[in-house]
């Protein structure tokens, strides 16, 4: 929970705290997140949020464009995907494990469609990406051999799919050193609007 102070300065004070509640912010992402302090002032108002720093961020960003129109119109335009947002969003697909990040999607029995071998690669990036951010893995980047390993696809298709996604600009292919084995991948921004594209038709249950 995020909490802010608001007070005006010309002859007058307000004294009452108002809480801002921040949608779909997981237990996990709380626990993971450090205890920030910011205080925006804008002409006579100041403002100070407290909590969790993704909370205060969004709750700033949200602050400031009902003050500055001009920042609401960059959002607009703007691509970019706060940790909680995907936590809430891929809930139902990804999960975090004692052996690491996994793909476990909530399909089955419900008539929904099935999600392709691409769409499981792309996903386990991002799963990966979200451990990340949340403080449980250490990098964002896996190597071909992971991916496998850990989404229990063949070795053929895993490679296939992965130079598919290299070439649409989904995920990016890194090299950590001269050998072939550290070739190494990550999810970039335009895949995880990708995936929150495609995925959406397939996690909607039918009418």
């Amino acid at each position: 929970m995020c909490k802010y102070f608001l007070s005006t300065f010309h002859s007058r004070t307000v004294n009452n705290n108002q809480n801002i509640d921040s949608e779909g912010i997981k237990n996990m992402s709380e626990k993971n997140s450090l205890n920030v302090n910011v205080l925006v002032t804008v002409g006579d108002i100041k403002v100070q949020f407290n909590g969790s720093a993704e909370v205060v961020m969004t709750s700033v960003i949200t602050f400031l464009a009902k003050q500055l129109p001009a920042i609401d119109l960059a959002r607009k335009i703007s691509l970019n995907y706060a940790v909680t947002d995907l936590v809430e969003r891929y809930s139902n697909l990804i999960k975090i494990t004692a052996e690491g990040p996994r793909v476990i999607p909530e399909l089955e029995g419900s008539g929904k469609k099935k999600l392709s071998d691409k769409e499981i690669v792309a996903l386990q990036l991002l799963a990966l990406k979200i451990a990340k951010e949340l403080g449980k893995a250490n990098d964002d980047r896996m190597q071909i051999s992971e991916i496998q390993s850990m989404t229990a696809l063949k070795p053929k298709s895993v490679s296939s799919r992965l130079s598919e996604l290299v070439k649409a600009g989904y995920i990016i292919r890194d090299n950590t050193k001269e050998e072939a084995e550290s070739v190494v991948y990550r999810i970039t921004t335009s895949g995880i609007h990708w995936l929150n594209s495609t995925i959406i038709k397939k996690t909607k249950a039918p009418y």
